[in-house]
């Protein structure tokens, strides 16, 4: 008869599961199917704060190891590890750009937990607008179903580089990155 202990996951488990497997890069949480192992009390903010029991995680290195760990299945969130599997609370996107620059033909980002990445075919820009506001929120694919909403401040940047052009047979006003017309908002509504 096999007596298997079974572990209630915890951020400390993920930790030391996410430090034993990052190698340099990314750990290919794509590749691992573990167990689900429950909900964990860990909430991301949509100002991209973590939280962990209510309280806010100070450790920036805990906050980036976990990030690397971080997967969408559906529209849940996940931390996943080659053995357990965690459900995580996540306010918008579980990620902030936080700057942008433009490199070449390109505009790089750089999220709160350091991950860069150029927009483009393979990280498109999208704007949802607030049904009722009008207000618009800007995102940024990081990796693999993953967002990061563009902050304020490189949003008004950003505005300020755009530019006027027709897309899909209507006049919009977006933005240029990698030789993609990402749109904004159409251009008559700036009228």
């Amino acid at each position: 008869m096999s007596t298997q202990k079974i572990v209630t996951p915890s951020a400390e488990s993920l930790a030391a599961s996410a430090r034993a497997a990052k190698k340099g890069g990314l750990p290919p949480v794509h590749l691992w199917n573990p167990p689900f192992c429950g909900d964990l009390d860990m909430r991301i903010a949509r100002d991209g704060t973590w939280f962990y029991l209510g309280t806010p995680i100070g450790r920036v290195e805990l906050v980036k190891l976990f990030s690397t760990i971080l997967r969408k299945d559906g529209d849940k969130y996940f931390l996943v590890t080659p053995v357990e599997k965690v459900g995580i609370t996540v306010d918008d996107a579980p990620f902030v750009a936080v700057d942008f620059n433009p490199v070449g033909d390109g505009l790089e980002f750089e999220t709160n937990v350091g991950d860069r990445m150029v927009a483009g075919p393979d990280h498109p820009i999208r704007v949802e607008r607030d049904p009722e506001t009008g207000e618009p929120s800007p995102y940024v694919l990081v990796r693999a179903n993953l967002e990061a909403l563009i902050d304020r401040k490189s949003f008004y940047r950003l505005v300020e580089i755009g530019e006027h052009a027709e897309h899909n047979g209507t006049q919009w006003f977006g933005l240029r990155s990698r030789d993609v017309f990402f749109p904004i908002i159409p251009s008559g509504e700036l009228e």
